[in-house]
């Protein structure tokens, strides 16, 4: 309580600076500095340079007729010394009693180093740039409170360095898969957000509607099906970093709005993507970290060795001791698990589809035992509606997936571009989903249009970037590597 005191008190003062600078006609909101050098910048010149740098004041110590003062930004702070010597008793003065830690400051001055060694600005002008009303979070502690993180993810920002370390390389994260994709000439192309159809995965979308058009529409769950319109418009290889939305629940893997990129490449099967995607991991964390290797909790994996193959239908079937494969009504399927007495009836009971049951088997029963960085492959053709059958075998799809640590991180098939397929898979999710399953897609109307003008043989990959920070960074949940993540 009595630290709320102080708050208050130290928030009054400054309310009270701020009305004496503007009866004195001082503006404490400047319009602008012009400065010579970030401040990243001016830590890489020489003694002796000039410069003229700003910033936030992050640190302030007042010695009688000396002071320091550290300014920073996201990326990087530097040391500012103030003296008697350089400034007038009024600019000094100034100085001591107006300038508060959290304000906003530009200073000109010349480079030198300080007795300890460390690089330093000699004050020679300052202005004051912007006058902080409210002290930030205590100094040593930064922001701990985990919702006030989320919420005011910019005290967050100021005052702890992991998070500024996880941002920054959230941007050098996907200013890399921008480069490394448009290096294998793809070209990266926009589209839609508000939709007409539910089509591109299985999940519940939200739902919204469009006043001037005086109709129903949805918030994207996947680019997937307009990427492949783009492909067929003759683009033969293209790519989105797209926000996505699926109104789902919500867990340290889960957002309803999440970032993932996808791309498709003409004329690939789902084998090419998989060569495609290693050499992706390796080089992408080589670029983050260092070296292909990446640590999750105690455990450190090497992406430079040969990924392991795991076959979905054969590896779940032998869990259930069953050919998974051998039911295709639901209601068989569904029996047969129940009579392993491995889940919970109920639990089955509720799943609609064939590919509910089995991918509700799978994320207990195989995926928790695939550790190593692995592709599972050889899927049920139930399981993706937008995915090639196998030639050799119908019932299972050209699909894989890569795990790593027994998440998720990205999924890819070769494309289904045969209409008549097409549409009768997207008219059975239709009638799950009249039976009640609100992940079911719709019958997308255009997208089967474009499909019987002629696609070419495709292969697309998606990779949740929110996923992808949480183990390049080691972070708890997508929360903590998402700026805004929605708050209740």
């Amino acid at each position: 309580m009595e630290n709320t005191q102080d708050l208050f008190r130290e928030e009054d003062i400054r309310k009270e600076k701020i009305r004496q600078l503007k009866e004195q006609g001082i503006n404490p909101y400047a319009d602008k500095f012009e400065i010579t050098h970030s401040i990243s910048e001016a830590l890489k010149l020489e003694v002796g340079a000039k410069v003229k740098v700003a910033g936030r004041v992050m640190l302030k110590r007042v010695m009688g007729k000396f002071a320091f003062i550290k300014i920073a930004n996201v990326f990087d702070r530097i040391q500012v010394s103030f003296s008697r010597n350089e400034l007038d008793e009024e600019k000094y003065t100034f100085f001591k009693k107006q300038l508060d830690i959290g304000d906003f400051v530009g200073v000109e001055g010349e480079l030198y180093l300080t007795q300890t060694g460390e690089l330093t600005v000699r004050t020679e002008k300052f202005e004051l740039l912007s006058k902080a009303q409210k002290p930030l979070p205590e100094k040593f502690h930064g922001l701990i409170d985990t919702e006030a993180k989320y919420r005011q993810r910019y005290l967050d920002l100021i005052s702890n360095e992991e998070t500024r370390r996880v941002f920054v390389g959230r941007s050098k994260l996907v200013a890399f898969i921008r480069d490394f994709l448009q290096r294998n000439d793809f070209v990266e192309v926009e589209t839609p957000i508000i939709q007409s159809a539910v089509c591109g995965a299985n999940a519940k979308p939200f739902l919204t509607h469009h006043n001037a058009l005086d109709k129903e529409c949805n918030l994207r769950i996947a680019p997937e099906t307009y990427l492949k319109q783009v492909v067929c418009g003759g683009f033969p290889r293209v790519f989105e970093v797209a926000k996505c939305f699926r109104n789902e629940g919500m867990d340290p893997s889960h957002l309803q709005e999440f970032t993932q990129v996808e791309w498709y490449a003409s004329f690939w099967n789902f084998e090419d993507n998989m060569k495609f995607v290693t050499k992706f991991f390796r080089e992408m964390t080589t670029h983050m970290l260092g070296k292909p290797e990446i640590t999750i909790g105690e455990h450190t994996y090497d992406l430079s060795k040969e990924f392991n193959k795991v076959d979905y239908t054969k590896a779940l079937s032998e869990k259930l001791g069953f050919d998974i494969l051998a039911y295709d009504d639901v209601e068989e399927l569904k029996a047969k698990v129940i009579e392993t007495n491995l889940f919970d009836k109920k639990d089955i009971q509720i799943l609609k589809t064939n590919g509910g049951v089995i991918d509700f088997a799978y994320k207990r029963l195989v995926r928790p035992t695939i550790i190593e960085p692995t592709f599972l492959y050889n899927y049920p053709a139930c399981i993706a509606p937008l995915a090639r059958p196998s030639d050799a075998n119908p019932k299972v799809l050209e699909m894989f997936q890569f795990l790593i640590n027994g998440e998720e991180i990205c999924k890819a098939y070769s494309e289904l571009v045969d209409p008549a397929i097409q549409r009768a898979n997207l008219e059975e999710q239709a009638k799950a989903k009249a039976g009640g399953d609100d992940e079911a897609m719709d019958v997308d109307e255009g997208f089967l249009l474009s499909m019987e003008h002629g696609m070419p043989p495709i292969s697309g990959l998606g990779i949740g970037i929110d996923r992808l920070m949480v183990m390049l960074y080691g972070q708890a949940s997508v929360r903590d590597v998402v700026l805004f993540p929605i708050m209740k």
